[in-house]
Protein backbone atom coordinates (compact mmCIF):
# COMPACT_ATOMS: atom_id res chain seq x y z
CA UNK A 1 0.00 0.00 0.00
CA UNK A 2 2.73 2.24 0.73
CA UNK A 3 4.29 1.61 -2.23
CA UNK A 4 1.40 2.48 -4.34
CA UNK A 5 0.35 5.36 -2.58
CA UNK A 6 3.97 6.87 -3.43
CA UNK A 7 3.47 6.29 -6.87
CA UNK A 8 0.26 8.25 -6.40
CA UNK A 9 1.83 10.92 -5.42
CA UNK A 10 4.96 10.95 -7.97
CA UNK A 11 1.95 10.32 -10.82
CA UNK A 12 -0.02 13.10 -9.88
CA UNK A 13 2.79 15.15 -10.21
CA UNK A 14 4.17 14.06 -13.30
CA UNK A 15 0.51 13.96 -14.98
CA UNK A 16 0.09 17.99 -13.95
CA UNK A 17 3.19 18.48 -16.31
CA UNK A 18 1.55 16.90 -19.23
CA UNK A 19 -1.98 18.46 -18.35
CA UNK A 20 -0.35 22.44 -18.58
CA UNK A 21 1.40 20.99 -21.90
CA UNK A 22 -1.74 19.48 -22.87
CA UNK A 23 -3.82 22.95 -22.48
CA UNK A 24 -2.20 24.31 -25.45
CA UNK A 25 -2.95 21.57 -27.54
CA UNK A 26 -6.50 21.59 -26.79
CA UNK A 27 -6.75 25.35 -26.93
CA UNK A 28 -5.27 26.01 -29.79
CA UNK A 29 -7.58 22.62 -31.23
CA UNK A 30 -10.66 24.13 -30.45
CA UNK A 31 -10.24 27.60 -31.75
CA UNK A 32 -8.16 26.77 -35.25
CA UNK A 33 -9.03 22.90 -35.29
CA UNK A 34 -5.45 22.58 -35.73
CA UNK A 35 -2.64 20.45 -33.76
CA UNK A 36 -0.04 22.41 -33.07
CA UNK A 37 3.36 20.14 -32.97
CA UNK A 38 5.62 22.55 -32.36
CA UNK A 39 4.02 23.01 -28.80
CA UNK A 40 6.39 20.88 -27.05
CA UNK A 41 9.28 22.29 -28.68
CA UNK A 42 8.06 25.50 -26.45
CA UNK A 43 7.88 23.74 -23.81
CA UNK A 44 11.65 23.00 -24.20
CA UNK A 45 12.13 26.91 -24.89
CA UNK A 46 11.27 27.15 -21.47
CA UNK A 47 13.40 24.93 -19.44
CA UNK A 48 15.85 26.91 -21.50
CA UNK A 49 14.86 30.19 -20.79
CA UNK A 50 14.40 29.63 -16.65
CA UNK A 51 18.15 27.81 -17.29
CA UNK A 52 19.60 30.80 -18.30
CA UNK A 53 17.55 33.31 -16.09
CA UNK A 54 18.69 31.55 -13.23
CA UNK A 55 22.44 31.40 -14.28
CA UNK A 56 21.74 35.43 -15.08
CA UNK A 57 20.38 36.21 -11.89
CA UNK A 58 22.69 33.59 -9.41
CA UNK A 59 19.44 31.72 -8.11
CA UNK A 60 21.08 28.72 -7.78
CA UNK A 61 24.03 29.85 -5.98
CA UNK A 62 21.13 32.19 -3.34
CA UNK A 63 17.77 30.21 -4.22
CA UNK A 64 14.79 31.87 -2.62
CA UNK A 65 11.21 32.28 -3.43
CA UNK A 66 11.06 35.21 -4.75
CA UNK A 67 13.59 34.43 -7.50
CA UNK A 68 12.88 31.21 -8.22
CA UNK A 69 8.84 33.34 -8.67
CA UNK A 70 11.12 35.50 -11.09
CA UNK A 71 12.65 33.03 -13.29
CA UNK A 72 9.28 31.33 -13.58
CA UNK A 73 7.84 34.57 -14.74
CA UNK A 74 10.57 35.19 -17.54
CA UNK A 75 10.19 31.98 -19.00
CA UNK A 76 6.66 31.98 -19.21
CA UNK A 77 6.89 35.70 -20.98
CA UNK A 78 9.81 34.45 -23.11
CA UNK A 79 7.55 31.81 -23.95
CA UNK A 80 4.76 33.64 -24.68
CA UNK A 81 6.12 36.10 -27.17
CA UNK A 82 7.70 32.92 -28.99
CA UNK A 83 4.21 31.65 -28.95
CA UNK A 84 2.85 34.94 -30.60
CA UNK A 85 6.18 35.38 -33.47
CA UNK A 86 4.91 31.62 -34.41
CA UNK A 87 1.34 32.50 -34.71
CA UNK A 88 2.11 35.58 -36.30
CA UNK A 89 4.37 33.99 -38.87
CA UNK A 90 4.21 30.51 -39.46
CA UNK A 91 0.45 29.95 -38.70
CA UNK A 92 -1.22 32.96 -40.08
CA UNK A 93 0.13 33.00 -43.42
CA UNK A 94 -1.50 29.02 -43.68
CA UNK A 95 -4.93 30.07 -42.19
CA UNK A 96 -7.12 29.99 -45.12
CA UNK A 97 -5.22 26.69 -46.64
CA UNK A 98 -6.03 23.48 -46.37
CA UNK A 99 -5.18 21.51 -43.12
CA UNK A 100 -2.73 19.62 -44.42
CA UNK A 101 -1.01 23.09 -45.49
CA UNK A 102 -0.96 23.97 -41.48
CA UNK A 103 -0.41 20.42 -40.40
CA UNK A 104 3.05 20.51 -42.46
CA UNK A 105 3.70 24.02 -41.47
CA UNK A 106 3.39 22.49 -37.98
CA UNK A 107 6.00 20.32 -38.11
CA UNK A 108 8.22 22.41 -39.66
CA UNK A 109 7.95 24.84 -37.33
CA UNK A 110 8.81 22.04 -34.27
CA UNK A 111 11.82 20.77 -36.25
CA UNK A 112 12.64 24.81 -36.86
CA UNK A 113 12.78 24.96 -32.92
CA UNK A 114 14.64 21.72 -32.35
CA UNK A 115 17.52 22.55 -35.11
CA UNK A 116 17.38 25.62 -33.75
CA UNK A 117 17.66 25.20 -30.09
CA UNK A 118 20.25 23.15 -31.24
CA UNK A 119 22.81 25.77 -32.66
CA UNK A 120 22.01 28.24 -29.66
CA UNK A 121 22.38 25.99 -26.98
CA UNK A 122 24.70 23.28 -28.10
CA UNK A 123 23.93 19.44 -28.45
CA UNK A 124 25.08 18.59 -24.90
CA UNK A 125 22.74 18.36 -21.97
CA UNK A 126 22.99 20.87 -19.81
CA UNK A 127 21.67 20.77 -15.86
CA UNK A 128 18.87 23.11 -14.32
CA UNK A 129 20.09 25.05 -11.33
CA UNK A 130 18.41 24.03 -8.41
CA UNK A 131 16.87 27.12 -7.90
CA UNK A 132 14.85 25.49 -4.33
CA UNK A 133 16.44 23.20 -2.63
CA UNK A 134 15.21 20.04 -2.56
CA UNK A 135 13.71 18.83 0.91
CA UNK A 136 11.70 15.77 1.49
CA UNK A 137 8.23 16.05 3.84
CA UNK A 138 6.45 12.62 5.22
CA UNK A 139 2.75 12.16 4.37
CA UNK A 140 2.43 9.46 6.96
CA UNK A 141 2.52 5.07 6.04
CA UNK A 142 5.76 5.58 4.62
CA UNK A 143 5.24 7.93 2.29
CA UNK A 144 7.22 11.18 1.26
CA UNK A 145 6.65 13.96 -0.61
CA UNK A 146 9.25 16.86 -1.54
CA UNK A 147 8.97 20.36 -1.66
CA UNK A 148 9.88 20.63 -5.38
CA UNK A 149 6.68 17.98 -5.96
CA UNK A 150 4.68 20.29 -3.69
CA UNK A 151 5.69 23.19 -5.40
CA UNK A 152 4.99 21.62 -8.53
CA UNK A 153 1.37 21.01 -7.23
CA UNK A 154 0.60 24.13 -6.04
CA UNK A 155 1.74 26.16 -9.26
CA UNK A 156 -0.05 23.71 -11.77
CA UNK A 157 -3.41 24.11 -9.86
CA UNK A 158 -2.95 27.68 -9.27
CA UNK A 159 -2.24 28.25 -13.58
CA UNK A 160 -5.01 26.09 -14.23
CA UNK A 161 -7.38 27.71 -11.78
CA UNK A 162 -6.26 31.19 -13.40
CA UNK A 163 -7.21 30.05 -16.88
CA UNK A 164 -10.54 28.75 -15.68
CA UNK A 165 -11.02 32.28 -13.89
CA UNK A 166 -9.88 33.76 -17.73
CA UNK A 167 -11.92 31.10 -20.19
CA UNK A 168 -15.04 32.02 -17.88
CA UNK A 169 -14.75 35.25 -16.56
CA UNK A 170 -12.99 37.69 -18.62
CA UNK A 171 -13.94 39.32 -21.88
CA UNK A 172 -11.07 37.63 -23.99
CA UNK A 173 -12.36 34.16 -22.35
CA UNK A 174 -15.76 34.64 -23.79
CA UNK A 175 -14.44 36.04 -27.00
CA UNK A 176 -12.33 32.78 -26.76
CA UNK A 177 -15.54 30.81 -26.51
CA UNK A 178 -17.27 32.24 -29.09
CA UNK A 179 -14.55 32.03 -32.29
CA UNK A 180 -13.94 28.43 -30.55
CA UNK A 181 -18.56 27.96 -31.97
CA UNK A 182 -17.76 30.01 -35.00
CA UNK A 183 -14.83 32.15 -36.44
CA UNK A 184 -17.97 33.67 -38.84
CA UNK A 185 -20.38 34.73 -36.08
CA UNK A 186 -17.98 35.64 -33.66
CA UNK A 187 -16.42 38.64 -36.33
CA UNK A 188 -20.08 39.44 -36.76
CA UNK A 189 -20.55 40.04 -33.39
CA UNK A 190 -17.63 42.48 -33.56
CA UNK A 191 -14.53 40.21 -31.88
CA UNK A 192 -11.37 40.61 -33.49
CA UNK A 193 -10.67 36.86 -34.48
CA UNK A 194 -7.15 37.13 -35.35
CA UNK A 195 -6.28 38.72 -31.80
CA UNK A 196 -8.31 36.08 -29.96
CA UNK A 197 -6.37 33.44 -32.11
CA UNK A 198 -3.02 34.70 -31.35
CA UNK A 199 -4.21 35.41 -27.51
CA UNK A 200 -5.18 31.87 -27.12
CA UNK A 201 -1.04 30.57 -28.80
CA UNK A 202 0.38 32.84 -25.92
CA UNK A 203 -1.28 31.44 -23.29
CA UNK A 204 -0.92 28.35 -24.41
CA UNK A 205 2.48 28.84 -24.84
CA UNK A 206 3.15 30.42 -21.38
CA UNK A 207 1.34 27.34 -20.18
CA UNK A 208 3.97 25.06 -22.09
CA UNK A 209 6.89 27.52 -20.61
CA UNK A 210 5.63 27.33 -16.80
CA UNK A 211 5.80 23.47 -17.36
CA UNK A 212 9.12 23.91 -18.91
CA UNK A 213 10.25 25.03 -15.69
CA UNK A 214 8.62 22.99 -13.56
CA UNK A 215 9.53 19.62 -14.38
CA UNK A 216 13.03 20.94 -14.65
CA UNK A 217 13.11 20.90 -10.89
CA UNK A 218 12.75 17.45 -10.58
CA UNK A 219 14.35 16.25 -13.77
CA UNK A 220 17.43 18.87 -14.03
CA UNK A 221 18.45 17.39 -17.27
CA UNK A 222 17.90 19.70 -20.49
CA UNK A 223 18.33 19.81 -24.08
CA UNK A 224 17.21 20.68 -27.25
CA UNK A 225 15.29 17.18 -27.97
CA UNK A 226 13.89 17.48 -24.62
CA UNK A 227 10.56 18.27 -25.30
CA UNK A 228 9.58 15.65 -28.99
CA UNK A 229 8.05 12.73 -25.99
CA UNK A 230 6.49 15.17 -23.59
CA UNK A 231 5.00 16.99 -26.38
CA UNK A 232 3.91 13.66 -28.15
CA UNK A 233 2.61 12.49 -24.46
CA UNK A 234 0.65 15.72 -23.78
CA UNK A 235 -1.06 15.69 -26.94
CA UNK A 236 -2.11 11.82 -26.07
CA UNK A 237 -3.39 13.47 -22.75
CA UNK A 238 -5.16 15.82 -24.72
CA UNK A 239 -7.27 13.14 -27.08
CA UNK A 240 -7.89 11.14 -23.92
CA UNK A 241 -9.30 13.78 -21.92
CA UNK A 242 -11.51 14.85 -25.34
CA UNK A 243 -9.29 17.32 -27.78
CA UNK A 244 -10.53 20.80 -27.17
CA UNK A 245 -11.80 20.30 -23.70
CA UNK A 246 -9.79 22.33 -21.06
CA UNK A 247 -11.01 19.99 -18.22
CA UNK A 248 -10.48 17.55 -20.49
CA UNK A 249 -7.03 17.81 -20.91
CA UNK A 250 -6.37 18.39 -16.90
CA UNK A 251 -8.06 14.82 -16.23
CA UNK A 252 -5.94 12.92 -19.96
CA UNK A 253 -2.69 15.00 -18.30
CA UNK A 254 -3.14 13.48 -14.82
CA UNK A 255 -4.31 9.77 -16.09
CA UNK A 256 -1.18 9.46 -18.37
CA UNK A 257 1.37 10.37 -15.67
CA UNK A 258 -0.36 7.96 -13.11
CA UNK A 259 -0.59 5.25 -15.73
CA UNK A 260 3.29 5.83 -16.51
CA UNK A 261 4.58 5.85 -13.09
CA UNK A 262 2.29 2.52 -12.34
CA UNK A 263 3.92 1.11 -15.24
CA UNK A 264 7.34 1.99 -14.14
CA UNK A 265 6.79 0.89 -10.78
CA UNK A 266 4.95 -2.55 -11.66
CA UNK A 267 5.59 -3.51 -14.67
CA UNK A 268 9.14 -2.31 -16.47
CA UNK A 269 10.83 0.86 -17.32
CA UNK A 270 11.04 0.00 -20.62
CA UNK A 271 6.93 0.66 -21.09
CA UNK A 272 7.13 4.24 -19.62
CA UNK A 273 7.00 5.75 -23.18
CA UNK A 274 4.93 3.06 -24.69
CA UNK A 275 2.02 3.35 -22.06
CA UNK A 276 0.77 6.68 -23.43
CA UNK A 277 0.64 4.76 -27.18
CA UNK A 278 -1.57 2.25 -25.79
CA UNK A 279 -3.91 4.20 -24.10
CA UNK A 280 -4.49 6.23 -27.23
CA UNK A 281 -5.32 3.54 -28.73
CA UNK A 282 -7.53 1.88 -26.57
CA UNK A 283 -9.17 5.66 -25.88
CA UNK A 284 -9.76 5.60 -29.87
CA UNK A 285 -11.35 2.37 -29.95
CA UNK A 286 -13.57 2.36 -26.89
CA UNK A 287 -14.42 6.41 -27.05
CA UNK A 288 -13.01 8.25 -30.15
CA UNK A 289 -13.91 12.02 -28.79
CA UNK A 290 -12.00 11.07 -25.10
CA UNK A 291 -13.59 11.12 -21.83
CA UNK A 292 -15.28 14.37 -21.72
CA UNK A 293 -15.14 15.31 -24.96
CA UNK A 294 -18.64 15.15 -26.73
CA UNK A 295 -19.41 13.94 -29.72
CA UNK A 296 -20.17 15.38 -33.05
CA UNK A 297 -24.28 15.98 -33.62
CA UNK A 298 -25.21 13.89 -36.90
CA UNK A 299 -26.53 16.63 -39.19
CA UNK A 300 -30.05 14.38 -41.01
Amino acid sequence: MTEFLQQLVNGVTLGLGYALIALGYTMVYGILRLINFAHGDVYMLGAFFGFYAARLTGAAVEPNPLKAAGILLISMVGCGLVGFLIERFAYKPVRKSSRLAALITAIGVSLLLENGGLLLFGADPKFFPQIVRATNIPLGMGVTISNQQIIILVVSVALMLALRFIVLNTRAGKAMRAVSYSHTAAALMGISVDRIITFTFVLGSMLAAAAGVLVALQNPKIEPYMGIMPGLKAFVAAVLGGIGNIPGAVLGGLVMGIAEVMVVGYLSPTWRDAIAFVLLILILLVRPSGLLGQPPAEKV
